[in-house]
């Protein structure tokens, strides 16, 4: 492994045989704790959002743009971030990102207007780009190959961990403060991570890291901001209209010159031949779909339950809870990694799809029929399926690229399951709305607005099947999806390992 010791750190950079770095378990907690706040800011502002529109005067373009500064400043930069990391050191980036996190963090808490708030939610995305890809690169260099797979689970966990926590958090901190408390209170977490990360995590870089790329990280950058802009803003303006078509474009046609330069220049900060690469490929393609149907069927059922069921927003956050906690619950007991080491990373990641995508149908078919408790079975389910193959395909990610280029491999996988939850809501939101738009002759958008128009109370009740139907309709449509790539990854990750095999025996 190409690594280098900077200064007088002793601990050693790549993992021994036997175990790793004596400490990795302190380190992953540490880690894991610097990753939980970064997803957590992902979610805790969407219920402040009453205080901010009051205390701000804050349009409802100024709240989107509070939320998306972030997702969207972090999308695009983390490729570039974790080209960053192995080469100018994953240490020194990680203390990076945390000081930047924590400096954004505090602008945010004492900001005094919409635009102040717009723009340190930006400077926190960049922090939040450098902790997501030096955190998982961090864990590849200290854990060894017989460790690796439950570390990273343990790494994913927070991912559900954060979903789950951000909007409870949120609540309780707006219950005894004001707005500005729900950033202010990522300050002493910032501190003591920069404290344990510079007494105990191992500096590691690539030695041939001297020479940046800084073409491919402008062209990255651009590229990757403008198609998250576009899947953003789709459903607001429409799939369409040309705040989504040209953003769209633009991102494509830069992304395809990024694409030429990677393969033209001598040090590029992503290898385009690990394409080439079918285990590479299997994995990417699982990635992107586990990420499309999680978040497109939490997008379809945040609505179901708030306009068919009548939850009020904290209530329905709640209630999307036991997929997490089933994903938090299955990773800290270690079951896809027992699964793993019994059934191989192929059919790992196929078991998990489809239980995903059974989870899915189970919520379509009986969501509809028996409510909450129909939805509950599939959330529990999905959350199984989540636990087996995350952890498994991330581990398939990061093994198929040279571990002088973890941080790229970080960036990858953080990149492709933005990808797949910008897809998710794009896809399925847009079925949902062809088949709602089929059922029902009310020339209006959305379900709010259909009912607004309705004349009487029976016509209600018909707009509010015709959603609920369009809802099953879509969620099936994604289980469909997943259960396809699920297929599809486990059969290119097999290929791989009988490609392989000739040259192992060797």
């Amino acid at each position: 492994m190409t690594a280098t010791t900077a200064g007088n750190q002793k601990p050693p950079t790549a993992p021994a045989s036997g175990g790793g770095h004596p400490q990795r378990w302190l380190i992953l907690g540490v880690i894991c704790l610097a990753q939980l706040t970064v997803l957590l800011d992902n979610t805790v502002l969407s219920v402040a959002i009453p205080s901010l529109t009051r205390e701000l005067d804050a349009s409802t373009a100024d709240i989107q743009w509070m939320i998306n500064a972030y997702s969207l400043v972090q999308s695009g930069l983390l490729l570039t971030a974790g080209n960053a990391a192995d080469r100018y050191g994953r240490r020194k980036m990680l203390l990076t990102g945390l000081a930047l996190f924590g400096i954004g963090s505090l602008a945010a808490g004492l900001a005094q207007s919409s635009g102040q708030l717009i723009a340190a939610r930006a400077g926190m995305g960049v922090g939040g780009a450098l902790l997501m890809t030096t955190t998982l690169a961090v864990v590849v260099q200290i854990f060894d190959d017989t460790e690796r797979v439950k570390a990273i689970a343990l790494w994913s966990t927070v991912s559900s961990l954060g979903f789950a926590a951000g909007p409870l958090l949120g609540g309780l901190v707006l219950d005894h403060f004001w707005w500005g408390a729900i950033f202010l209170v990522n300050i002493p977490v910032v501190l003591i991570g920069l404290v344990a990360v510079a007494a105990l995590v191992p500096e590691s870089k690539h030695k041939q890291g001297a020479r940046p790329d800084l073409v491919g990280a402008v062209l990255s950058t651009i590229g990757m901001t403008a198609v998250v802009y576009a899947i953003i803003s789709g459903p607001e303006h429409g799939w369409s209209s040309g705040q989504v078509l040209v953003p769209a474009s633009l991102g494509v046609v830069v992304l395809a010159a990024f694409a030429v330069w990677e393969l033209r220049t001598p040090y590029p900060m992503l290898d385009m031949h690990f394409f080439r690469n079918q285990r590479f490929v299997g994995a990417v393609a699982g990635a992107i779909l586990v990420a499309f149907g999680m978040t497109g069927s939490l997008f379809l059922l945040t609505q179901h339950l708030q306009f068919v069921l009548g939850y009020g927003p904290l209530d329905a956050g709640l209630r999307t809870a036991p997929l997490a906690l089933t994903v938090v619950v299955l990773n800290l007991a270690g079951v896809g990694a027992w699964l793993l080491s019994r059934l191989g990373t192929p059919w790992t990641i196929a078991v998990g799809m489809a239980l995903v995508a059974a989870g899915l149908a189970a919520i379509a078919v009986l969501g509809g029929a028996h409510g909450y408790g129909g939805m509950l079975i599939g959330l529990v389910v999905m959350g199984a399926g989540v636990a087996l193959s995350m952890p498994a395909m991330a581990n398939a990610i990061m093994s198929a690229i040279p571990p002088e280029k973890a941080g790229v491999g970080a960036g990858i996988n953080g990149t492709l399951a933005e990808f797949g939850n910008g897809l998710g809501v794009a896809v399925l939101g847009a079925v949902l709305n062809s088949r709602f738009a089929a059922l029902v002759s009310v020339p209006a958008a959305s379900l709010p607005a259909a009912l607004a128009a309705a004349d009487g109370p029976a016509e209600k009740a018909r707009i509010s099947d015709a959603f609920a139907t369009g809802l099953e309709t879509s969620q099936l449509v994604g289980a469909v999806a997943v259960l396809a790539g699920g297929l599809l990854a486990a059969v290119l990750l097999r290929r791989a390992e009988r490609a392989d095999a000739p040259l192992a025996g060797a």
